[in-house]
């Protein structure tokens, strides 16, 4: 008999396709998530559960999967909507999808920089509506990036990455996070590791790439906005709670800083009040890795971790610091 795999969400069709080679699928592609009591119905049929970031994968979940639920198999990069202490005291794998999605994820804040700076968004609605009558000495005058000073928050994969592409932009690139890199690093990026407070004071653009811990949740206040530059520009592709939204959304407000662009939010889905009302401000639905062939690739990998857990191997891409 097949192992039965709940997907709480759609999911690419080259992957499906892959599952359903051996799994009997149980498959939400809704467009909604599953409620709690769904979510626990489903483990409690299941050998494998995959999951987006936005399901809340607690204890009452992982009770309903019993002794038969192997592996629950995010499909994303983060894992913070799961209880992982508990799925460990229960013997449950959880694997995430590091390693696939960095140059994409890198790539949108890219587009999120250059967007804010020289207000791509504000030009676009502007010219739809059919206000441009044309050229203008001082039509959306924005902020350059070509040699400025980058300040990438969380070196990893993705910081890492978008470092990378400040060479070609002939940038001085400042990082900061616990652990400092290896000399050779720094030179091949050509980034100087230094404390948060002088990062946010030096940077013209500033880019976060944590995860979302007890240490960097609101790691970037009203106390750190008031340091930066007022010319400066918040880039933000991380997790939501990393950044208090209502305290950005009064910076942007009174122009402490010159703009922002998120691609995630602090109560995600929902955003934070007066956030649309700010043309300084660019707001985007969570579309880090969202490239096909990243998703694709994503996806494939679940079903890899989920295949591994099934014949009774270790997956390959159990989430960081996992206690074997």
């Amino acid at each position: 008999m097949k192992p039965t795999v709940t997907v709480t969400h759609n999911f690419p069709e080259v992957a499906l396709e892959k599952l359903r080679s051996r799994a009997e699928v149980l498959y939400n592609d809704s467009g909604n998530s599953l409620s709690t009591d769904q979510l626990r119905e489903n483990a409690g049929k299941s050998q494998a559960l995959i999951s987006y970031l936005t399901d809340k994968i607690d204890a009452a979940v992982i009770d309903a999967g019993g002794e038969h639920l192997k592996i629950i198999a995010n499909y994303g990069a983060g894992f913070n909507n799961i209880d992982i202490a508990y799925a460990q005291k229960k013997n449950i794998w959880v694997s995430n999808t590091p390693g696939v999605l960095h140059e994409t994820t890198a790539d949108l804040t890219w587009a999120m920089m250059l967007g804010i700076a020289r207000r791509i968004v504000e030009s676009d609605r502007f010219t739809r509506e059919g206000k441009f009558h044309g050229w203008q000495g001082d039509l959306f005058l924005g902020g350059d990036v070509y040699g400025k000073t980058l300040g990438v928050i969380g070196c990893g994969e993705i910081g890492k990455a978008v470092a990378r592409r400040a060479l070609g932009f002939d940038m001085r690139v400042l990082y900061h996070q616990r652990k400092r890199l290896p000399e050779a690093e720094e030179k091949k990026l050509n980034a100087r590791f230094v404390s948060l407070d002088e990062l946010l004071r030096e940077s013209d653009f500033i880019t976060l790439h944590v995860p979302l811990t007890d240490e960097t949740k609101y790691l970037i206040g009203r106390d750190q906005l008031a340091m930066m530059k007022p010319t400066a520009y918040l880039i933000h592709a991380a997790r939501g709670k990393v950044v208090d939204d209502r305290a950005l959304v009064e910076a942007l407000k009174i122009n402490t800083i010159t703009g922002a662009a998120l691609d995630v939010f602090e109560d995600e889905p929902e955003l934070t009040e007066d956030m649309t009302e700010l043309d300084n401000l660019i707001l985007l639905p969570h579309i880090g890795s969202a490239s096909v062939t990243t998703r694709d690739t994503m996806a494939l990998l679940v079903i890899d971790n989920v295949f591994d857990a099934l014949d009774g191997k270790t997956p390959r891409t159990l989430i960081p610091n996992w206690q074997a």
